[in-house]
C-alpha cells in the first residue's frame, strides 16, 4: 500500500499545554522601545506634513477675509453716501413742507434769544466750587 491509497490522514492530537514559554524581558523592552520610537517618528512626520497644508488653509482664509473686507468697505461707502443724501438740508426742508405741512418762517416770526452769561463772582467772596 502506498500513501495514495489512504483517503484521509490520521492526525495525532498533541497537547502542548504543559509547555510554558518564558517571557524574554529584554526582547519585550526592545519591542516597546522601537514601537514608541516609531510612534514618535510617525507623529513627527504627520505633524510636519500638516504644516504646509495649514499654511495653504490660512492663505485661503486670509483671501476670503480680504474679499469680505472689500465688500464691507463698499457697503460702508454706499451707506455713508445714502446718509449724506437723506440728511441734506434742502431735502429735509422739502419733506417738512410737503409731508408735514410746515412753512418756512418769515423774518418777523424769528425770535433771537441772547444767552446771558453770569457775571464773575468777586474775588474776595468765598464760594463752594463744584
Amino acid at each position: 500500500m502506498s500513501e495514495l491509497d489512504f483517503e484521509y490522514a490520521v492526525r495525532k492530537d498533541v497537547r502542548n499545554n504543559p509547555i510554558v514559554r518564558e517571557v524574554d524581558r529584554d526582547r519585550h523592552r526592545t519591542i516597546v522601545r522601537y514601537t514608541l520610537l516609531g510612534f514618535v517618528l510617525l507623529a513627527t512626520l504627520v505633524w510636519s506634513a500638516t504644516q504646509p497644508l495649514e499654511v495653504v488653509r490660512v492663505g485661503y482664509e486670509l483671501e476670503r477675509m480680504r474679499g469680505e473686507k472689500a465688500e464691507l468697505e463698499r457697503l460702508n461707502r454706499h451707506l455713508r453716501l445714502e446718509q449724506a443724501t437723506l440728511a441734506a438740508p434742502q431735502r429735509l426742508q422739502d419733506l417738512a413742507v410737503r409731508e408735514l405741512g410746515l412753512v418756512v418762517p418769515t423774518p418777523e416770526d424769528l425770535v433771537v434769544i441772547e444767552r446771558v452769561t453770569p457775571p464773575e463772582p468777586p474775588s474776595s467772596s468765598l464760594m463752594a466750587s463744584r
